[in-house]
C-alpha cells in the first residue's frame, strides 16, 4: 500500500512537473535523479514513467531513462482545430438557448477573474491551468456531454502549450486576458458568427503563430 501510494505521487509530482515546463520537451530523466528529487526509491518512480508513456508524455529509453515528449507541431495543430469546433458549436448551441447566456457569461467571468488573479501574482503556470479551465468553461456551457469529455482529454495539451506560449513572451499575458473578455462580450451578444471569428484570431494570435 505503502509503495502504491508512492507510485501515484511520483506519478502526480513528475506529470506536473511536465505540465508546467519545469521538466521541458526533449529533457532526458533518470529514475534515479527523479526518485532522489522526490525522496523516494526508484520503484515508484519507475512505475510512474511506465504510466506518462502510456499518456505520451514521457518516451522511455533503456538503461537511459527517459524522455519528455515534446508537443509535435502537428499534434498542436490537431488540438486547435478540435478546440475550435468544439469551442464554436458550444456556443452555437448555447445561443439557441437565450435565457442561459447570462449564467454562462457569468460562470465565465468568474474563470477569468481567477484567470486575471494569477496574471498579477505573475504565476505563468497557474495561468496556463487557469485558461484550460476557461475554455472548457465555453465547453460546458454548450451542455453536450459527448464533446464535454472529448474536449476534456485534450486538457493537458492545451496546458503545456499555454505554458510554452506565455513562457516563451509573458506579453501575451495581456493580450489573452484581453482576447478572453472580448470572447466574453460576444457570447453575451449572441453573435455565433462573431463568436467563430473571434476565437479563430483568438488561437491564431498565440498559438498558431
Amino acid at each position: 500500500m505503502v509503495e502504491s501510494s508512492a507510485a501515484e505521487r511520483a506519478y502526480r509530482q513528475t506529470k506536473e512537473m511536465i505540465l508546467s515546463g519545469e521538466l521541458a520537451g526533449g529533457k532526458l530523466l533518470s529514475e534515479g535523479e527523479i526518485a532522489e528529487q522526490l525522496g523516494m526509491s526508484r520503484t515508484p518512480v519507475r512505475e510512474a514513467f511506465l504510466r506518462l508513456q502510456a499518456e505520451e508524455l514521457l518516451d522511455l529509453i533503456p538503461k537511459r531513462g527517459a524522455v519528455v515528449v515534446p508537443v509535435p507541431p502537428s499534434e498542436a495543430a490537431d488540438v486547435l482545430d478540435a478546440r475550435e469546433a468544439i469551442e464554436a458549436a458550444a456556443v452555437r448551441r448555447l445561443i439557441r438557448r437565450p435565457g442561459e447566456i447570462a449564467q454562462a457569461c457569468a460562470e465565465l467571468r468568474q474563470a477569468l477573474e481567477i484567470q486575471r488573479a494569477h496574471a498579477r501574482a505573475g504565476d505563468l503556470d497557474a495561468f496556463s491551468e487557469a485558461d484550460e479551465k476557461f475554455h472548457r468553461s465555453i465547453v460546458t456551457a454548450g451542455k453536450n456531454a459527448l464533446t464535454a469529455r472529448f474536449y476534456d482529454s485534450l486538457a493537458d495539451r492545451q496546458r503545456r502549450m499555454s505554458m510554452r506560449v506565455v513562457s516563451a513572451d509573458p506579453s501575451f499575458v495581456d493580450l489573452v486576458l484581453h482576447q478572453h473578455e472580448n470572447l466574453i462580450a460576444i457570447v453575451e451578444s449572441g453573435d455565433e458568427t462573431a463568436f467563430t471569428s473571434a476565437l479563430r484570431d483568438h488561437l491564431n494570435g498565440t498559438h498558431r503563430r
